[in-house]
């Protein structure tokens, strides 16, 4: 009879302090969450030298939570897993060092996980992964499309050229004058107006399943300028809406050329902004005339976790990975490497 595995998560590469345990790579036993929203919120965006201090001040209070709520002691770990880059590079030493510690003082193995890659494997948290399949990721800093035909095997047939989709929500917020974090709040306001704005589709060169954001967000940023300066009104709300069109029109196109093209048995969607409510719609209908089943994970599960972390690092752990003690953060990590 096979053992169980129960693998520790930490996920600190931004500006979430979390732990978690995940047994047999699959099934969340506890998954804890620290947010800093509040603190970096005033200054519109992440402070790196602030998420860094509070990691370090969250880390032991989080860790002992996971124990507390999940009843297992160390006994039961089979393995840590941490996320090593991409991310803010202060951060990412906290999880790092801390997991190493844990490693060195609980005689635990120890696993390098790539974040984006936690990001896709949340979705096994959910149902497990067919191959081949397509995912797409879609987070602050990236914009991707994935083919993998096993566990751990990444190939990148399309990425961001300029602006990941993210950056573009964030900053297209921050003209709007929204709150931190800026993305959930347009798709907000986004359902509060009408596409009355024709934002351009960078669609790129036939075939090219690479993407483009700064001319789109270039373009809203001219055309509030250019009103103002008219002296004409625009309603944000119909901003937002037309703005979010044109992003989801591309992803959702580019996703479902892509995938019909590949012949994959399954697509997902990974990363934070999976949690727009106006992407999830229209990839949904999208999807809905193909015999390609679609999965999208929970909300909780699209941003930053551990239990996304522990479940990429069992896959890891089955397959022989492991790092030495003097494992460094790297925040320009590429995935599959």
């Amino acid at each position: 009879m096979t053992k169980d595995t129960y693998i520790l998560g930490i996920e600190t590469s931004c500006d979430e302090t979390a732990v978690a345990i995940v047994k047999n790579g699959h099934t969340i036993i506890v998954n804890v969450v620290a947010s800093q929203i509040e603190s970096h919120k005033r200054f519109g965006g992440v402070v790196p030298e602030i998420a860094s201090r509070h990691h370090v001040e969250q880390m032991t209070v989080v860790l002992e939570e996971a124990f507390r709520k999940s009843e297992l002691s160390w006994s039961d770990i089979t393995a840590i897993a941490v996320t090593e880059g991409p991310g803010l590079v202060g951060a990412l030493l906290v999880g790092v060092n801390t997991a190493k510690a844990l490693a060195f003082a609980k005689q635990k193995p120890l696993v390098p996980v790539h974040h984006i890659a936690g990001h896709i494997y949340a979705n096994q948290l959910v149902e497990s992964l067919k191959f081949p399949l397509l995912a797409l990721i879609v987070s602050g800093g990236h914009t991707e499309l994935v083919i993998m035909k096993a566990h751990g095997q990444y190939e990148v047939i399309g990425e961001t050229r300029d602006d990941a989709a993210g950056e573009a929500y964030d900053k297209v917020a921050r003209m709007l004058g929204l709150a931190y974090p800026g993305g959930p709040k347009v798709d907000q306001l986004a359902h509060e107006g009408s596409e009355t704005i024709d934002f351009p589709r960078a669609w790129l060169e036939p075939g090219s399943y690479d993407f483009s954001f700064s001319g789109l967000k270039s373009a809203v940023i001219n055309t509030v300028h250019n009103a103002k300066q008219r002296g004409e009104d625009l309603k944000p709300a119909d901003i937002a809406a037309s703005f979010q069109a044109s992003v989801v029109d591309v992803l959702t196109q580019k996703t479902r050329q892509a995938a019909l093209q590949y012949n994959v048995s399954q697509v997902i969607v990974a990363g934070g902004v999976a949690a727009n409510k106006g992407l999830r719609t229209s990839l949904k209908a999208a999807f809905a005339d193909t015999s390609i089943p679609l999965l999208i994970p929970p909300i909780e599960l699209c941003t930053d976790n551990a239990a996304m972390i522990a479940a990429a690092g069992t896959i890891a752990y089955e397959q022989g990975r492991r790092a030495d003690l003097d494992l460094n953060a790297n925040p320009s990590l590429i995935l599959g490497i």
